[in-house]
């Protein structure tokens, strides 16, 4: 009973994870490794250890080891202990582990000997290549399910049938917002159907004034569609875009309190981008969510440094006005995005300037 979960859908693989361990009768005979915390004398041990009271145990390890510095994704036959220099230390046992494609040989060549007593998942977190030994052991022996993230049309079926799933419907309006603003990021996506379902109750439609209502996301995208217009100096639909958000109830202060986290956060990408990190290293980097760093970088080269400092101050400036009362909401927002938009030229014509 051998299952392998891999592909670059991390929340689906989950999720099968999750159905998978619940299907037999475990008991006390559950046992979870991360990788890299153990070597694979424990895990086999484990799996070789009759359950106690029960038929079966589960033995599950999410993760494989990571590959080395200068370790590709071939099958070597190198490890620390073969190459006659192993490392010293008081940590020499967990130094001299096995490479990633040792550990994966090793595993797939234990596969066939695994007790019908045990049930091994392993969660391998990536998408294994057709060359992987330790993908052919399950194709062979046990049961591979892959998970790929969904693209185009396909990610509004799936927000169709998790919405099916928790009992409830969403308007085709609806769901292209989720999929339009969201995307394919599966684990946000269910977060914010579970709330949403949860908000207009058993059997009941989702509709897009629910969801802008209710939908932090697909709110913070509708500002970066404020923050578009603002940079291309288009002041009638960035003032249609700032009146939408506010009839739709978004408080000004939280309105403002957003528009100025944005700014931030591009000063920051764009410091980082110039600096060579992509978007991976700037999300580990700053812990922004992959949505925000993916439409940060997307929208910096519209910018020059100088005018995102400029327009972060007129932000605070008008936070400022707003919580002092000097300035009604409406009146206060206005003046800021035709003062932006004043502002933001394109930087490639500030440089001309200076030059002239």
């Amino acid at each position: 009973m051998f299952y392998l979960l891999h592909g670059n859908d991390e929340f689906t693989c989950r999720e099968h994870l999750k159905k998978l361990s619940q299907q037999g009768n475990f008991e006390f005979n559950q046992e979870m490794y991360i990788s890299g915390e153990v070597d694979l004398a424990t895990i086999t041990a484990t799996c070789n250890t009759l359950p106690f009271l029960s038929d079966q145990r589960l033995v599950t390890l999410v993760g494989l080891p990571k590959r080395r510095r200068g370790e590709d994704s071939g099958e070597s036959n190198q490890t620390p202990e073969t190459s006659g220099k192993p490392k010293k230390g008081k940590k020499g046992s967990k130094n001299r582990a096995e490479t990633r494609a040792g550990f994966e040989r090793s595993l797939a060549e234990y596969i066939p000997q695994l007790p019908e007593t045990t049930v091994l998942i392993v969660l391998a977190d990536e998408e294994l290549p057709s060359s992987s030994q330790l993908l052919k052991a399950a194709e062979e022996h046990g049961k591979v399910i892959q998970c790929t993230l969904p693209k185009g049309a396909a990610v509004e079926n799936w927000i169709n049938k998790r919405a099916t799933s928790l009992g409830v419907k969403v308007t085709p309006d609806a769901t292209s917002m989720l999929a339009n603003f969201i995307g394919n990021q599966l684990r946000l996506l269910a977060n914010e159907l579970e709330k949403l379902a949860t908000y207009v109750g058993p059997g009941a439609t989702i509709t897009v004034e629910v969801v802008r209502l209710l939908s932090t996301q697909v709110q913070e995208a509708r500002i970066f569609d404020l923050t578009d217009a603002l940079a291309q100096r288009n002041r009638k639909q960035a003032l249609d875009i700032l009146h939408d958000l506010l009839s739709d109830g978004e408080p000004p202060l939280k309105l403002i309190s957003t528009i100025t986290s944005q700014v931030r956060s591009l000063i920051l990408v764009k410091e980082l981008a110039d600096d060579g990190l992509r978007v991976s290293q700037i999300v580990s980097a700053t812990g922004m969510a992959p949505f925000v760093a993916e439409k940060a970088l997307r929208q910096i080269g519209k910018f020059s440094t100088a005018q995102l400092e400029k327009a972060y101050r007129e932000l605070l400036t008008t936070d400022a006005a707003l919580k002092r009362s000097r300035l009604t909401p409406d009146v206060a927002l206005d003046l800021l995005v035709v003062t932006l938009c004043g502002d933001f030229q394109p930087p490639q014509l500030l440089a001309g300037s200076a030059r002239r």
